[in-house]
């Protein structure tokens, strides 16, 4: 999509000039939006939601959506902290559904997952939700139903503090990074499973080999290239569905539709971001506008002037930018493989716009970003994986090792904290780092761990098959934590792949490289090659979720079940 305009991009630009409008082929989408450019807003503390099929035109093809309240995103929810809130969910599908408030702490029976938390809402049916609010900040809630939330079933949870907070600002916008597709999510996945690179149109090309002839020699060009045939793995494989099917939406606005924010010059902006992709990592900046970020995954933390971020999937993080000027400024939040982007912009008013950048380079994943430095492939195919722990190797559990579906494991994972990551790095611009988020509390506990709980994150890229400890959810047993215990979780991601963890319930604490605590999240994004160790407090009895956050790795294996008992 590099270098060129697309069919759909253009019929996209027709549709923002209105020209297909004017001829009839163009049909709106069938949410409004406010004179702010928001999706409906719904406050106070009983709420009623529904859950049904929307026709909807992102791309210049009718489709069908799934969607709360008939609009996509759902409507934007405002809480208080310390207030019960109420939520009435009524089920018009033909099909199970359900909500998960996603980073919210509640009672195991309110927290959405059909088959864990509870049975699911039945079509017709109607279940409430009713819980206490003791949390503030930015949020998000979805389906936890099969593929719902590729297809509409998400929307923003902004809750009001008890207490002032740190920062004021003049203007407070919810921007919700997502991705669509006009294809049916069984299909994607059908396609994905026939062949995992599939939405791959960058693999490398006989151009490439040359320019790595010109660049690294015969001989070095040769043997990478058959170490990564023989791993039957590319290096261009950053992402598993690309642009070529995704359409990268802004509170449920393709790039051309361009959503606005309105501000005046002079004036403090909040923008809470909000990653609610199935599938998708995004780049975000505004050119011209230096971000400070304020919260990340709803929990305040000190604050910190990027030029831009990476947002993983299900992760939030609060920004405060301050535009002088009348100027147009654009919200540039490019997919992590650079296949596409989502756009919105800043203004003075609506209808007016900004250069939008183009995509940055493709970056390509190397040996060292998968924890494989100073290894060839005659090196890892010898070894021993189950005396890995002997001279700083990584160890790995025995249910890895002669398994199937377990393509590759890291050797030295390292926690990567104040790596910008892949594609990001000596770009020219300052780029915010797990290494650069401090909570602007000690830790709430205060304890040390009384155990480490070590998971591995594998898998089979040419069977696209997901799990931990390279045992799927449907094999595995739960993993039973103590109530009132602290306990030490350590990943280690033993794949090419990027994984956003989600434990639900409980928080996550992020630990740096020396154990001290860094910054509190519900969701630890893990690179691949990474070891990122975090404390959780088991203060929630019941039955809880515990997966990555990409859509189609949770379906496929990448889940546990963690079972908080006295």
């Amino acid at each position: 999509m590099q270098g060129g305009t697309s069919r759909r991009t253009f019929v996209k630009g027709l549709a923002a000039t209105g020209l297909l409008g004017g001829l009839g082929l163009w049909r709106s989408p069938v949410w409004a939006a406010d004179a702010a450019g928001q999706a409906s807003v719904l406050s106070g503390n009983a709420f009623d939601l529904f859950i049904g099929q929307t026709p909807v035109n992102l791309t210049g093809k009718a489709r069908s959506a799934t969607t709360i309240n008939g609009s996509l995103p759902g409507p934007t929810l405002r809480w208080r902290e310390g207030d019960t809130v109420t939520i009435r969910v009524r089920n018009r599908l033909a099909e199970d559904t359900s909500i998960h408030w996603h980073g919210i702490l509640l009672p195991t029976d309110m927290d959405g997952v059909p088959g864990l938390s509870f049975a699911g809402i039945a079509p017709g049916g109607v279940y409430e939700y009713r819980f206490k609010v003791r949390q503030h900040g930015t949020y998000w809630y979805h389906s936890h139903s099969g593929a719902q939330e590729q297809v509409g079933v998400y929307g923003a949870l902004v809750i009001e503090p008890k207490e002032p907070e740190p920062f004021t600002c003049d203007r407070d916008y919810v921007v919700m990074l997502s991705d669509w597709s006009d294809e049916d999510p069984a299909r994607v996945l059908a396609k994905l499973k026939k062949d995992s690179g599939y939405y791959n149109f960058h693999k490398r090309t006989v151009g490439d080999f040359i320019d790595d002839v010109g660049a690294n020699g015969w001989a070095a060009t040769l043997a990478d290239r058959k170490m990564w045939a023989e791993m039957k793995m590319s290096p261009t494989d950053l992402a598993d569905v690309s642009g070529y099917t995704y359409t990268y939406l802004v509170n449920g606005h393709a790039p051309d539709a361009n959503w606005t924010g309105v501000f005046r010059p002079g004036e403090k902006v909040r923008l809470r971001f909000i990653n609610a992709s199935a599938m998708t990592y995004f780049d975000v900046r505004i050119p011209g506008l230096k971000m400070t970020v304020v919260a990340a995954d709803g929990q305040p933390v000190h604050p910190v002037g990027v030029d831009e971020f990476r947002i993983a999937v299900a992760e939030t993080y609060d920004v405060i930018v301050e535009p002088a000027t009348q100027q147009a400024y654009t919200i540039f939040a490019q997919s992590m493989d650079r296949t596409g982007y989502a756009r919105g912009t800043l203004a003075v008013q609506a209808g007016l716009a900004a250069p939008v950048p183009p995509l940055d380079p493709r970056p390509k994943i190397g040996m060292d970003d998968m924890g494989m430095g100073g290894m060839d492939h005659g090196d890892m195919a010898g070894m021993d994986m189950s005396a890995m722990d002997h001279g700083g190797m990584q160890a790995h559990p025995a249910s890895e090792n002669g398994n199937p579906l377990v393509d590759m494991q890291t050797m030295s994972p390292t926690p990567k904290l104040n790596d910008p990551g892949l594609g990001l790095r000596d770009n020219g611009r300052r780029i915010l780092t797990y290494a650069d988020l401090r909570s602007t509390f000690e830790d709430p506990d205060g304890r040390e761990p009384s155990r480490n709980i070590e998971l591995h994150l594998t898998g089979h890229m040419e069977k696209f098959s997901w799990s931990f400890d390279g045992i799927p959810f449907a094999d595995a047993k739960p993993l039973l934590l103590t109530y009132g215990e602290r306990v030490r979780i350590t990943l280690v991601n033993d794949t090419m792949m990027t994984h956003p963890i989600h434990l639900h319930g409980m928080w996550s604490d992020l630990e740096d490289e020396d154990g001290n605590f860094l910054v509190r999240k519900h969701t630890i994004d893990m690179p691949p090659g990474s070891r990122r160790s975090y404390r959780v407090t088991a203060d929630a009895l019941g039955r809880w979720a515990y997966h990555c956050h990409l859509m189609y790795h949770m379906e496929l294996g990448m889940f546990r079940e963690v079972r908080v008992q006295e």
